[in-house]
């Protein structure tokens, strides 16, 4: 994991990124990092979802996208935008959205290689 991006959004609490993490025995088990997509009212982008296979189908992943959406909601957010790719084994990563409630709203085709496209995904809420 990129344990850098928690490490600099706890030195700067107000910078460009923010974090949800999930600690454990060992340290962090995993983490969110997100922020407000520039030039937007209240749109946020979801950056990175990092976990440790050790915590996969624990329902960890789960717990946090649900704490990084209220965070967003919590800043009078309305939507959540999350990027991946079409490839065979991103298949579980795409399930993993849809079933929290995200859908797909965009696909660029052949973008990171011939074949593998990139999918956006979204979720909207209704801002404060």
């Amino acid at each position: 994991m990129a344990i850098e991006l928690v490490e600099d959004a706890i030195r700067k609490p107000n910078g460009d990124y923010l974090v949800k993490v999930i600690e454990s025995e060992d340290g962090v088990a995993g983490y969110t990092c997100y922020g407000r997509a520039p030039f937007t009212d209240a749109a946020y982008d979801l950056y990175w979802i990092a976990l440790d296979p050790v915590w996969h189908g624990t329902g960890a992943a789960r717990r946090l996208m649900a704490a990084t959406e209220a965070d967003i909601r919590s800043l009078g957010g309305r939507l959540l935008l999350v990027e991946t790719a079409s490839k065979p084994s991103y298949a579980r990563t795409r399930h993993f959205y849809e079933s929290i409630g995200y859908h797909e709203v965009a696909r660029i085709r052949d973008y990171y290689r011939e074949g593998d496209d990139k999918v956006i995904y979204e979720k909207r809420w209704v801002s404060k």
